[in-house]
């Protein structure tokens, strides 16, 4: 197991940390030798995601997010992003070994960001059925769910 990924884990909203946990655990069995699935973001701050915006807009690169601070999963500990390293190599192509991640977080009830307008193949969110104003509303880091 990464441990990088696994400290990650523990940013996650507390109602998601047991159950990432046991995802990571499931994504690991299902790898074959020389794959390993990084969580590369869990929480991030909202200034974090104001710069991920800006990207492809007021600054170079290509635009990455439709969400400024406030309006990502992510600035309350209910996304993760991820990619694939390849026998130590990182791996954005979205093949068997990918999908099979996305399966996994499904099959407990994630969302994907892989089958959106938007495609955001390495997002996955798990919303509660909260919008991101609805948490933003309540000024917390870890809102109640």
């Amino acid at each position: 197991m990464d441990k990088i990924t696994l400290d990650r884990i523990k940013l996650l909203h507390p109602a998601l940390r047991e159950e990432a946990g046991k995802i990571y655990a499931d994504i690991c069995a299902a790898m074959p030798a020389g794959v390993v699935c990084r969580f590369t973001h869990t929480l991030r701050t909202f200034a974090e995601q104001d710069a991920l915006y800006q990207l492809g807009r007021k600054k170079p690169g290509k635009v990455v997010t439709n969400a400024k601070g406030g309006q990502s999963f992510h600035n309350y500990g209910l996304a993760v992003d991820f990619v694939l390293l390849v026998n130590g190599s990182v791996s954005w192509a979205v093949d068997k070994n990918w999908l099979a991640v996305i399966s996994i977080f499904e099959s407990y009830g994630w969302e994907s960001g892989h089958h959106w307008k938007f495609k955001d193949s390495p997002h996955v969110q798990k919303t509660f059925g909260k919008t991101t104003a609805q948490l933003l509303a309540t000024g917390k880091q870890y809102p109640e769910l």
